[in-house]
């Protein structure tokens, strides 16, 4: 399974704690060390363990949105569990990745298949209106977007530095891409509290990259949020 980095020890009690409340039948914490290597690989600058960690702490914070909130956690869990930037299908290798874990631990079908379900929405970051749980997901992973421009500048510089093997005219194509996408979104942000308190600063910060980026042409391919 690898050996886990003890910084990441709290990460580790709030899965086994979470995979009990579910119903796991097995020892979740196997699983839990696995994902956490995952999450620790050498490759990642931005989506790492410091991310997941943000992102279930928006969760918490939305959770009152959240139809179910604790498969909005695993879904967290699993969202950037496979994370190769030189590859486009991460995503549905991370939901792929969720089927087998979450199976193999004894959770239900039906919460299996929600939680492959809204990993997958991660792709566009666009859930259909009303759909709770998926509004809760997609804006705990974009509110990094709604940080301060400091913040949001480390953010940024993270992800260049995951795309380091790409040229940088191709880099600020396929980024310009992603952020003009991004802000074509009916709404960044779809739960009503992080509507209010993230949008106009998420809008300020895609909006002065884009201008640092030149616009961007058409670019070969997207350079993820």
């Amino acid at each position: 399974m690898g050996r886990m980095p003890t910084a990441t020890e709290d990460l580790l009690t709030a899965w086994t704690a979470l995979l009990h409340r579910c119903g796991a039948a097995d020892d979740p914490e196997p699983y839990g060390r696995e994902l956490l290597r995952r999450w620790s690989e050498p490759q990642r600058r931005y989506h790492t363990p410091e991310h997941l960690r943000a992102v279930l702490r928006h969760v918490d914070e939305l959770a009152g949105h959240a139809a179910d909130p604790d498969t909005v956690r695993l879904a967290a869990w699993f969202h950037d569990a496979v994370y190769r930037p030189d590859r486009t299908e991460n995503e549905e290798r991370s939901a792929a990745l969720a089927v087998r874990a979450l199976t193999a631990v004894g959770l239900p079908p039906e919460r299996v298949a929600e939680v492959e379900r809204l990993v997958l929405l991660t792709v566009t970051h666009d859930p259909a209106p009303g759909d709770r749980d998926g509004e809760v997901l997609c804006d705990a992973d974009l509110a990094v977007l709604g940080g301060s421009p400091e913040a949001y500048a480390a953010y940024a510089a993270a992800v260049r530095q995951e795309y380091g093997f790409v040229p940088e005219p191709d880099f600020r194509a396929g980024r310009a891409a992603v952020l003009r996408a991004l802000l074509a979104l009916p709404a960044l942000y779809r739960t009503p509290a992080a509507a209010e308190r993230l949008t106009a600063a998420a809008r300020a910060n895609l909006t002065a990259e884009l201008a640092d980026l030149g616009g961007g042409r058409a670019g070969p391919g997207p350079v993820r949020p």
